[in-house]
């Protein structure tokens, strides 16, 4: 199906209607970028107009006083925050330093009032301002603005040279049932808008749902939770404290309604949506509850949204995991199974134990760093966090500044791209330690200050990311750590930066004498004393030994030029797509006359410079590759990119299999996507909510025939194949296509 744009009484391609309008993609966001995470809502009114927009309840809005904006003291409800009051600080944005912005899911919500009844009598008013309980992915959230409100803020952060990320939410709508009345039915309905006679959806020449039908509505339901004669939606009750991976992947989170995306029809709704909103010219999507979402869907929607017309863009998602957690290799492996990076749980819980507690030793925390590094593929592309918009702020953990400096300090130069919530720089905190409490209006709060100690570690840390490659792209060691110091360096090459944190605000501590392969000289503080540091001097292959004093960070950047001669590859964008499909290739020395291999086989070069590569992956065997660049007779380093087979779909496996304690099923197979016959690579585990009848959706390659077994797995990784002849299986041959197949057993 087709999206169109009206104009009169006339219909064109939304394509062509962004053609007019639209100022083109910046770059996707890479580790050299500052991501600022912005609850759209919490930040600031910039157009009164929309605080209680037409047919929303003014219960909805946090003004008391009825003066006409938003109080601040009820953050359950709305409080005026919209895309005119982003535009009104992007030069406060970019004079931090900003790169990129996270903003808050831009479709429309559910707008009617969420209660929460109390056992003592009277409820609770909920707001879904927070953009996850979807309503139509097709039209705005018009507390934040209409559609061309939305072009404005891309138009004008692109303007800047500031990346746009979205939230997108693919696993559920709003709640279906009340838990608080006996589950009794609430909402969770999808809706759509008006349709042509082509079925093509239908909006002004702004881009807004029309009323085309004359019906008086400009959507039309779609699915009902409720009512739900086409299998949309789960309906397998809330999670609750079910931590199987059955249960936190089918079951609702929160009691929101859980998409069945095996079911094809939701599939190509939520592919189309995500197009949608790519066509309108945004950078990244931020992926709401990745934890909850099936793997075999999330590879396939992400590469539904890359193959799409633009380029692939940055993709990272909330695979909530705690520290320690039995879910800890699912959520390393996720980016490497799906495409689609994390937000780096694992950092923050060890940042919040050693920089705000005080419960883990910064020796520990260095062991995180060094065995992260070796966990990720892409440790670089994690996004990493002091705090967000659930879980506690930062700032109400740890009161003190100093070691709140130097836990920002250390999240900016450290590994992956930093995400950094909202306010943070001007050290906003809340009243409790619930993530609503922290969820603040910032306008309310705050005076936009330019001068705080934070603002100014953020603008002169994004700086070094950008200009020393050392601290995006590269790896990472330490060079000394006690219980309460850290010495760490990041090197790309002959680029290093050194950083030293004391997170001690009243202690100081000597570090001894240090190795290194620094030249012979002096080297200044990059924040010039901010955090009390000082310079370091280098002599004989040593940094002479050196105190910290109390709070202390010193950050030492050694970046000479590499020269153009010899390609370096520091990042990829995208890390998976199919043959046909653009990736970008971010280094040093990537100019001039290349060659782009992904192992053996050339790449097209659509376009190149110094610092980027734009190539179109070329017709080589699925599975990874490693991707080199080639000048004259120098060589890149290699990055490993994993090339799909094609389009992928679902095909839902089931099997009836008697286990022993421990063992659990797998599928292998003859295609990469089951890893060609490798039972170190085969797909699982399968589910077994009504055993001995195990299922699994697993991506594949459409209209493929494919081989396969099924085998089990015990907990030391001893294989038990099936016996009998290999099975095979057809794909459906629709991109969006899923199969159900029937139960069958085992051999």
């Amino acid at each position: 199906m087709a999206l169109t744009a009206t104009v009169g009484l006339s219909t064109l391609s939304a394509q062509q209607a962004e053609a007019a309008t639209s100022s083109g993609m910046l770059s996707p966001v890479t580790p050299k970028d500052v991501v600022y995470q912005i609850i759209t809502d919490r930040f600031v009114d910039g157009d009164t107009s929309n605080n209680i927009p037409t047919g929303s309840s003014a219960s909805l809005f946090d003004d008391p006083d009825q003066d006409g904006l938003g109080n601040g003291d009820d953050l359950k409800l709305y409080q005026g925050g919209d895309w005119q009051g982003i535009i009104d600080k992007i030069s406060y944005l970019k004079n931090m330093g900003v790169t990129a912005v996270w903003i808050s899911a831009p479709y429309e919500n559910r707008d009617t009032p969420i209660y929460d009844y109390q056992q003592s009598g009277g409820y609770d008013l909920w707001t879904s301002f927070h953009g996850y309980h979807v309503r139509n992915y097709f039209a705005t959230n018009k507390h934040f603005g209409l559609m061309q409100d939305f072009e404005a803020l891309r138009d004008a952060l692109h303007a800047n040279g500031i990346k746009l990320i979205i939230d997108f939410v693919s696993n559920h709508t709003s709640r279906g049932t009340n838990p608080t009345s006996g589950n009794s039915p609430e909402d969770g309905k999808l809706y759509e808008p008006d349709k042509d006679s082509n079925g093509d959806y239908v909006f002004d020449s702004n881009g807004n749902p029309v009323d085309y039908n004359s019906d008086g509505n400009v959507e039309n339901l779609l699915a009902d939770p409720n009512y739900d004669i086409n299998g949309w939606f789960h309906n397998l009750g809330d999670r609750g404290s079910d931590d199987t991976q059955f249960g936190y992947r089918f079951k609702d989170l929160g009691s929101l309604s859980d998409f069945s995306t095996e079911n094809a029809a939701v599939v190509e709704h939520l592919e189309k949506a995500a197009t949608f909103w790519k066509s309108k010219g945004v950078d990244g999507f931020r992926h709401d509850a990745t934890l909850h979402m099936s793997p075999s869907f999330a590879k396939g929607f992400k590469d539904a949204i890359d193959s799409a017309s633009g380029g692939p863009l940055t993709h990272f998602g909330e695979f909530f995991i705690g520290r320690p957690d039995p879910k800890y290799d699912e959520y390393q492996s996720f980016p490497d199974r799906t495409g689609i990076n994390n937000l780096d749980f694992e950092y923050f819980r060890a940042s919040t134990n050693a920089f705000g507690y005080f419960s883990e030793t910064m020796s520990a925390f260095g062991q995180m760093l060094i065995a992260t590094s070796a966990d990720y593929e892409y440790e670089n592309q994690a996004v990493t966090f002091l705090d967000n918009h659930d879980v506690t702020r930062f700032r109400y953990i740890q009161p003190n500044d100093k070691p709140y400096h130097a836990a920002l300090a250390t999240l900016l130069t450290a590994r992956g791209t930093p995400n950094i919530y909202y306010g943070t720089e001007q050290y906003l905190t809340s009243a409790d330690s619930s993530d609503i409490s922290g969820r603040v209006f910032m306008e309310r709060e705050t005076s936009f200050d330019q001068t705080t100690t934070a603002y100014k570690i953020i603008q002169a840390l994004s700086a070094l990311r950008r200009q020393n490659e050392a601290v995006a792209y590269g790896e990472t060691a330490i060079l000394y750590s006690s219980d309460d110091v850290l010495v760490f360096k990041r090197q790309f090459y002959d680029k290093q930066v050194i950083v030293a944190v004391n997170r001690q605000p009243d202690l100081s501590f000597t570090v001894p004498a240090i190795n290194t392969t620094l030249p012979a000289g002096s080297y200044d503080d990059v924040l010039n004393g901010l955090l009390y540091g000082d310079s370091m001097t280098v002599n004989n292959g040593k940094i002479g030994s050196f105190t910290l004093a109390g709070g202390e960070v010193s950050v030492w950047s050694y970046n000479p030029d590499l020269g153009t001669a010899i390609p370096r590859i520091g990042d990829v964008v995208s890390t998976m797509g199919r043959a046909g499909n653009t990736v970008y290739i971010y280094g040093t020395g990537l100019g001039g006359t290349v060659t782009v291999k992904f192992d053996s086989t050339a790449a097209t070069v659509v376009s190149n410079s110094d610092t980027m590569i734009e190539a179109i992956v070329p017709n080589v065997s699925a599975g990874a590759r490693q991707i080199t660049v080639t000048k004259g007779t120098n060589v890149s380093n290699q990055f490993r990119y994993e090339v799909l087979s094609d389009d992928q779909n679902q095909v839902i496996f089931k099997v009836n299999a008697t286990t022993s304690w421990g063992e659990n099923i797998y599928i292998v197979g003859d295609i990469p996507e089951l890893g060609s016959w490798d039972t170190s690579k085969a797909v699982g585990p399968f589910h077994t909510p009504n055993y001995p009848e195990w299922f699994l959706p697993v991506s594949v390659p459409k209209n493929t025939t494919i081989q396969y077994k099924f085998i089990k797995k015990d907990s030391s990784g001893n294989v038990t194949w099936e016996g009998g002849n290999n099975r095979s299986i057809t794909s459906p041959s629709s991109s969006t296509g899923t199969l159900d197949t029937s139960v069958l057993t085992w051999q």
